[in-house]
């Protein structure tokens, strides 16, 4: 597969957000469409309200009634939308949710059909987009049902750094009864073998947040750590996995102890996508692990503050379709020394 391009397939998100400008921002570089063939699941009216407001002529694509039709050589455009809607910058939405969901239930289908090879979603509004068919707190969890998968990772990712998170999109109330021995050793699972497979690690160091502040103080402030989380971490050593913890969050990441893991495991949402956002935003990763197919997506949300005013940086944007790039190509690889090891 080195000599061919890699098809992926990106949805415009909420429309309203920064999702379509770091999506023209991020393939004006005319060095992307060298590997990889773009097909934009969106709306050819509001991407061009976009490439007009932001003086973005450079960037041009065909659009298409279906994704055989795409073109090796060009950005191409899936029209998933075709009644009226009005841009407005900065504002949620019931209409911009619809389409948001338009737009990844069509980008789905292509993937599941094979007709792409991996899927780039810009940010969805997590409220608006909710309806009959979308009842799910994030991306992951519907991506998760519809490949028909037990349990997935939201591992985010850069160069210099990997973290997963043991409870996802739920409130933090709720954490405490959700973090199970069974649900980290799952998520350890998916981490050691994405480690792996997708990321070419072999043999994984691995890394555990507690739960409670300074891991529970022998059980003076929390008891998840001597009943739920040192247990799982015994019984994944056991399976063989590199696995060490629990760690204080607190002082974890200002310490050198980060630079000796390959990736680390937090307990809840905040809990590690804020130092992760802190220290790699710019290049930062969401890459969807235990699933059949690649998905990746930019580390931010729509930031509708920033919506509609030319300052969204699509360094993320970037990386994320890079990292897609990369992935398919990695596990492609893999497929075949295996093949060849049985032949």
């Amino acid at each position: 597969m080195s000599d061919h391009k890699i098809r992926i397939g990106i949805t415009m998100g909420d429309f309203n957000g920064i999702g379509p400008e770091v999506i023209l921002k991020g393939l004006s570089d005319p060095r992307l469409l060298e590997s990889i063939i773009p097909v934009i699941y969106g709306s050819a009216k509001v991407m061009s309200y976009y490439r007009k407001l932001f003086n973005l002529g450079n960037v041009s694509f065909q659009t298409l009634h279906a994704v055989s039709e795409m073109d090796a050589r060009k950005i191409n455009l899936i029209n998933c939308i075709n009644e009226e809607m009005q841009v407005e910058p900065g504002t949620s939405s019931a209409v911009a949710g619809k389409a948001a969901f338009q737009c990844l239930e069509k980008a789905v289908t292509d993937l599941k059909s094979g007709h792409l090879d991996a899927l780039v979603t810009a940010p969805i509004n997590k409220k608006n987009i909710q309806s009959r068919d979308f009842q799910f707190p994030g991306h992951t969890e519907y991506l998760q049902q519809a490949f028909g998968v037990n349990d997935t990772l939201m591992f985010m990712v850069s160069e210099s750094f990997r973290l997963g998170v043991a409870t996802g999109h739920i409130p933090l109330k709720e954490v405490p009864s959700h973090i199970t021995v069974e649900v980290i050793l799952s998520k350890l699972r998916l981490m050691a073998r994405s480690l792996l497979d997708d990321f070419n690690i072999a043999s994984p160091r691995i890394a555990v947040l507690s739960l409670n502040p300074h891991a529970g103080d022998e059980g003076l402030l929390g008891s998840e750590e001597i009943e739920v989380i040192t247990p799982a971490i015994t019984q994944a050593k056991e399976e063989g996995m590199l696995v060490f913890g629990p760690y204080p969050s607190d002082g974890f990441f200002g310490s050198s102890l980060c630079s000796r893991f390959d990736a680390v495991l937090a307990m809840y949402h905040d809990q590690g996508l804020t130092p992760f956002k802190a220290l790699c935003a710019a290049q930062g990763v969401n890459f969807t692990a235990g699933l059949p197919v690649v998905r990746t997506s930019p580390a931010h949300g729509t930031a509708y503050d920033l919506a509609g005013k030319d300052l969204a940086d699509c360094d993320s944007f970037r990386s994320a379709v890079y990292m897609a790039e990369d992935i398919v190509r990695g596990r492609t690889a893999r497929k075949e020394i295996l093949k060849n090891r049985m032949i």
